[in-house]
């Protein structure tokens, strides 16, 4: 059974999100995510500044198996990306809710509980 924190939020492509206190929201993918994908050998980060819209393909992942489009869970703009994970893509599989791939600076902070909650996740991938 994977790893499925009660404090996300989770897009049914497997990415988590985390509303900050800042009002950004924190992304990366989903521990059942990286277990499917297995080893990560590369990481491509979106832009920062990049105007992104919901669902829209930002980032990629590639494992030993395949690559894995990483989409935006709410529209807004690209404020950060997390350099480390691209450097040392294994990271994610060490701990996918540690290590971010991306922020956001979204258009509206609300749209974020519009994603599923931890349960309706594990209902999703059928855990």
């Amino acid at each position: 059974m994977s790893n499925i924190p009660a404090d996300l939020h989770y897009a049914q492509t497997h990415e988590w999100a985390r509303l900050e206190s800042d009002g950004s929201v924190t992304v990366g993918i989903s521990d059942h995510a990286q277990t499917l994908l297995g080893d990560l050998v590369f990481v491509e980060l979106p832009e920062v500044g990049r105007d992104v819209s919901a669902g829209e393909t930002v980032a990629v992942v590639e494992s030993v198996k395949t690559a894995s489009d990483i989409h935006a869970p709410v529209s807004g703009k690209i404020s950060a990306v997390n350099q480390a994970v691209a450097d040392t893509p294994e990271k994610v599989n060490d701990d996918a809710y540690g290590a971010w791939l991306f922020k956001i600076a979204p258009d509206n902070a609300a749209d974020v509980a519009g994603l599923l909650d931890a349960a309706g996740y594990q209902r999703e991938i059928g855990e």
